[in-house]
């Protein structure tokens, strides 16, 4: 049994390891000369971490912009300029804090929030990543501007008070730092914070619960099991199907829209459309013609 040509791989990514050296994994594992990883974790995150590679790199823009779940640790007391426990400590304080009191504060962080993304990220500002800007030490120099986020729900599930740790479970919105957020819930709270912990329980449709380590997907490969490959229409799952013939197909291939008699079991609106069992790309029927959005058909 040979690997499928392309696919979604969901990795639970260990601490220390990089997004970047996943995707490398996923590549030599299953040669492919393909794959990309849909949200960047650190190093120091663990969790989820959905790569795709060979026609499936063409979702990552659909699973990049989805909502993201997150088990994160907010430790009181202190604030670094990472926005995370690796950084260097800028602040402290010796507040005694209860679970009450970060309750107290959570409400102004759920919903549509404006947050300034840490210094230590990898957004660009006047051309320049803004990591790069904080290791050359002109941090205090630059402004950084304030994104729109949203807080879909955030809850406090766990707390030690005497170690001044937080377990909070966050569900957000595309381009949420959760460093800034712990950071900032410190501040509201009056005693400073930083990340100490951060894990990706979700992404999209998917969960870390179905997800492998990279030695494990080595042992499964080696074996000849390639189960945990998800299929590409899996991001599709909420949408209804459609089915066209070897005709219909070709029209999709020319990127021309598939007139009406080469579409069978039509939903009105927007679907994912089959040959057979083959997936073939996600488009929207209009006066009974399939107008694709993007095809995703294997190339020869």
């Amino acid at each position: 049994m040979t690997a499928p040509k392309s696919g979604i791989v969901l990795i639970d990514k260990k601490e220390g390891f990089t997004s970047q050296a996943a995707v490398f994994k996923v590549k030599r594992t299953l040669n492919s000369r393909s794959a990309g990883h849909t949200g960047t974790l650190d190093p120091l995150a663990t969790g989820l971490l959905v790569v795709c590679y060979g026609r499936a790199t063409r979702v990552t823009e659909y699973l990049g912009a989805s909502e993201k779940r997150y088990r994160a640790v907010l430790k009181t007391g202190i604030e670094t300029d990472t926005g995370d426990i690796t950084g260097n400590t800028v602040r402290t304080s010796d507040m005694h804090v209860t679970g009450a009191d970060i309750e107290a504060v959570l409400d102004r962080f759920r919903g549509e929030i404006k947050q300034v993304p840490p210094l230590y990220s990898a957004i660009w500002v006047n051309g320049r990543r803004l990591y790069e800007i904080a290791r050359n030490g002109e941090g205090e120099t630059v402004d950084i501007p304030e994104r729109d986020i949203v807080i879909h729900s955030l809850e406090l599930v766990s707390e030690d008070e005497e170690a001044g740790e937080f377990t909070l479970d966050v569900c957000c919105s595309k381009g949420t730092y959760i460093r800034s957020l712990c950071r900032d819930i410190g501040a509201a709270a009056g005693c400073f914070g930083t990340m100490s912990a951060l894990r990706r329980t979700a992404a999209g449709c998917y969960s870390v619960e179905n997800a492998h380590t990279p030695d494990e997907i080595t042992e499964m490969v080696a074996a000849g099991d390639f189960s945990f490959i998800m299929p590409i229409d899996s991001v599709f799952s909420d949408l209804p199907a459609a089915l066209t013939d070897p005709r219909g197909e070709k029209y999709v291939r020319d990127g021309a829209p598939i007139p009406p008699e080469h579409i069978f079991t039509a939903p009105q609106g927007r679907c994912r459309l089959y040959n057979g069992e083959s997936f073939i790309a996600v488009g929207e029927i209009i006066d009974g013609q399939f107008i694709t959005e993007k095809n995703f058909h294997e190339v020869e």
